[in-house]
């Protein structure tokens, strides 16, 4: 006969030990080195960064600071003095560009100044294409040409790419050297007086123009009605005169005389190998010719550094702040000119 014994509970299995963290050994609950922080479980913990991190962070900051100032100091001294350029040897040769009509002298006079006075500027070259513009512009900046061959002792060389007319070719005749490309178009020695007649739509709207002055001659040009023989006998000699002195400043700028210069000075204009003959230019070539030429007379071995005017460029928020004349022109500007003088090839 068996003995029936009372049964036993099973006792439950131990728990499952946690999986080991890394970089820790696994310590039971009940061990004294056990942790009171929950293991980190598949990421090991952070490695402590060598002195040296950080010392070459704080290094690259400055010398990324560094960087940006010195760029910044650039910036700088390119906007005063104009310059595309940033070599810094002296055999640098000038170029400014005298392209479309001629309006305004300030801006040229401005570079040529700047580079005049520019010990490491050893020539200025003044790359014509022009059909010529102002009368007073184009002679102010003849006259300023003449000024830094002068003052400053400056070699200054015109080079007509495709055209070198008129007042174009007023400036051009200031320089020391004159070249034009066989094909270029130069001359046009003369000068031309215009306005816009809009008397008859004024008739056609029934609108009159009321002028009170003082003076008989005082509203002469007076764009709404046709002009009486003295006035034109008026206008006639105001372009005489201009003409004269176009005439006599070509020839002091050409070395040559007004009576040699002015059966030239026909208002026609011609080719750049016509012209040679002429002694309108010194050389057939294009600009090219001109640059090298230029560098081996004042002394410029091998290739010359050409440094031209750093030319501002316009955002787009300029323009949305501007008044927006430039894009939308307003129509009343068109009845707002003046009867005109230019030294231009048309």
């Amino acid at each position: 006969m068996t003995e029936d014994f009372p049964s036993q509970p099973t006792p439950p299995p131990p728990p499952a030990p946690p999986a080991a963290s890394y970089g820790r050994p696994y310590a039971p609950p009940s061990s004294p080195y056990a942790s009171n922080t929950p293991p980190i479980y598949g990421f090991p913990p952070p490695a402590r960064r060598s002195p040296w991190f950080y010392i070459g962070i704080i290094g690259g900051s400055f010398a990324a600071l560094a960087l940006l100032m010195t760029f910044m100091v650039w910036l700088t001294m390119r906007s005063v003095t104009g310059s595309s350029s940033i070599g810094l040897g002296t055999n640098k040769i000038a170029v400014i560009d005298v392209d479309g009509v001629i309006l305004d002298a300030e801006k040229v006079d401005t570079q040529l100044r700047k580079f005049g006075e520019d010990s490491s500027i050893k020539a200025i070259i003044l790359h014509i294409n022009s059909p010529g513009g102002g009368a007073a512009a184009s002679q102010e900046i003849y006259h300023e040409v003449l000024r830094v061959r002068n003052e400053n002792h400056k070699k200054i060389v015109a080079s007509v790419e495709s055209v070198g007319a008129s007042g174009a070719y007023y400036i051009a005749s200031a320089c020391d050297k004159i070249y034009a490309n066989d094909a270029s178009v130069v001359g046009s020695i003369g000068v031309i007086m215009e306005w816009t007649n809009y008397g008859d739509l004024m008739r056609w709207a029934k609108l009159k123009n009321v002028i009170i002055h003082a003076g008989e001659l005082k509203d002469a040009g007076d764009p709404s009605r046709e002009m009486t023989p003295k006035e034109q006998v008026y206008f006639q000699s105001l372009v005489d005169n201009m003409y004269t002195q176009f005439v006599h400043d070509v020839a002091t700028g050409r070395h040559s005389t007004d009576d040699k210069i002015r059966p030239l000075a026909t208002g026609q204009v011609w080719t750049g190998q016509q012209s040679l003959s002429l002694g309108l230019i010194d050389k057939v070539g294009g600009f090219r010719i001109a640059l090298i030429d230029t560098a081996r007379d004042v002394g410029i071995s091998g290739e010359p550094t050409i440094v031209r005017p750093s030319s501002p460029k316009r955002g787009l928020i300029s323009i949305l702040t501007s008044d927006g004349e430039d894009l939308f022109p307003n129509p009343t500007q068109l009845l707002n000119h003046a009867p005109g003088f230019y030294f231009m090839w048309k």
